[in-house]
């Protein structure tokens, strides 16, 4: 596999981002505060290609009526070029939340949103193997 593949969980105020650049290990990045669409856009552009990225798989909302249309409108902002893919991000924050309990106090500083993404990550992965 010698793709690079990020991964992001997109929400109103941050999005959450995670790498998996070798393998199957997947981490967590730091999250992307988002002050408007074109302004996020522009921050997930950069950071794919600082990371000279091949594959982008973005958590889909399946359960989320209302965040589904957003999250395709989002990723067409995206200039970028490689390969997107969509992966059910359902209850993955609730896992993040789960899986730091104790460990982080939840603040708001993105590393849930960016956990999150380690997960729909490591689902998309799961799927491929």
């Amino acid at each position: 596999m010698g793709n690079k593949i990020a991964s992001i969980d997109i929400g109103l105020k941050r999005i959450g981002c995670a790498l998996c650049l070798h393998e199957n290990i997947v981490s967590p990045q730091n999250a992307i505060l988002r002050v408007n669409r074109d302004q996020a856009a522009k921050d997930v552009d950069q950071f794919l290609k600082q990371w000279d990225i091949d594959m982008l798989v973005v958590g889909y909302p399946n359960s989320s009526e209302d965040m589904k249309p957003r999250v395709e409108h989002f990723v067409k902002l995206l200039k970028f070029e490689g390969e997107v893919v969509f992966q059910n991000e359902n209850l993955s924050s609730y896992e993040a939340k789960e899986l730091t309990k104790g460990k982080i106090k939840h603040k708001r500083d993105g590393r849930l949103d960016s956990i999150a993404a380690k997960i729909i990550l490591e689902r998309y992965l799961e799927t491929t193997k």
